[in-house]
């Protein structure tokens, strides 16, 4: 009895410190981990957020770019961290996949994160040289199905949204194709423009002016959404398609244990940050969508990464993919 006394104690006295703890956050400068290295959206992402959301915690947030293991080790990271708030992580599709991908690692992302909330999501398109001989989404369609023709797909890598992306679709599609990976998507853009392969995944707002001005074509968008810019194009999910209508996203996480005052705080910082103008103007110039207010909450980021990993790990599974 004395030692369930002497436990009950303990654990009242820890929830105690917790909630002191968390009436007081923050107190000090928060860390925010991003999974990949600067230059590429998830750090812009950051960067974009960065002012708006120290402006709204009242202290300020460290950018600290984590990269490697197809964002695996910035998880890792910010899973194993102390669960106070301080260490939060900006991840996005990669993650989910990463469950699948990565077998090895040491967290769980459904069990292993508190979900902050959700941040943006960038449309892509499915894009290709400017030589390739279909002009719209029906000819590229009869095009890939011809009897005996090659097809060189290029992407950003084994496990980016770019390639999985693509795996998804062709998987929808019925069609078979020659993969090719590259370090990035720059210098899967590189190729693309140069004809040395045929199709690929380029966001849509980089796509928008080589489109316009016939350096590539387009024949739909990835995405859940229409592209302003490019009103000729369909989503998948018009084309017939509908579950390869898949955004890329980011998220806001914390580790597990972080107190529910401390997430709340959090996101209520995120929601403030999401309607600053200057940030709003610049996610829209970017391609960057918003999610709805109804979708900003905790609960609906947590809703998504469940779909995600079980999304991500079906197409994995089903088309042999492993890390590289």
């Amino acid at each position: 009895m004395q030692f369930v006394g002497a436990f009950a104690a303990s654990m009242l006295c820890a929830i105690a410190a917790s909630g002191a703890a968390a009436q007081t956050y923050p107190n000090r400068p928060v860390t925010l981990v991003v999974a990949f290295a600067p230059g590429g959206a998830d750090d812009a992402t950051a960067r974009i957020l960065q002012d708006p959301m120290q402006r709204a915690l009242g202290q300020p947030i460290v950018v600290e770019n984590v990269s490697g293991a197809g964002g695996m080790i910035a998880a890792a990271k910010v899973a194993h961290a102390e669960p106070d708030g301080y260490t939060i992580l900006l991840h996005q599709d990669a993650l989910a996949a990463g469950m699948t991908l990565y077998p090895e690692r040491t967290f769980d992302a459904e069990k292993d994160f508190a979900p902050i909330g959700l941040v943006n999501t960038t449309t892509n398109t499915l894009a290709a040289r400017p030589s390739l001989p279909p002009n719209n989404f029906n000819e590229l369609l009869h095009w890939m199905k011809e009897p005996g023709q090659t097809i060189r797909i290029g992407h950003p890598g084994v496990g980016s949204f770019g390639h999985l992306a693509e795996v998804l679709i062709l998987q929808e599609l019925g069609i078979k194709v020659t993969q090719v990976p590259y370090r990035g998507a720059g210098p899967a853009l590189v190729d693309l423009l140069a004809g040395q392969v045929d199709l690929g995944p380029i966001s849509a707002v980089v796509a928008t002016p080589l489109v316009n001005s016939g350096k590539l074509k387009a024949y739909a968008l990835i995405g859940k959404k229409d592209f302003a810019n490019l009103p000729q194009l369909k989503t998948m999910g018009e084309l017939g398609y509908p579950k390869a209508d898949i955004d890329f996203w980011h998220m806001l996480l914390a580790p597990a244990a972080t107190p529910r005052p401390i997430i709340e705080k959090l996101n209520n910082a995120l929601r403030v940050a999401l309607t600053d103008a200057k940030l709003r103007k610049t996610f829209s110039d970017g391609g960057m969508d918003l999610y709805p207010q109804d979708e900003e909450s905790p609960e609906a980021a947590q809703a998504l990464l469940k779909r995600e990993v079980k999304v991500w790990g079906d197409v994995i599974r089903a088309n042999h993919i492993a890390a590289q």
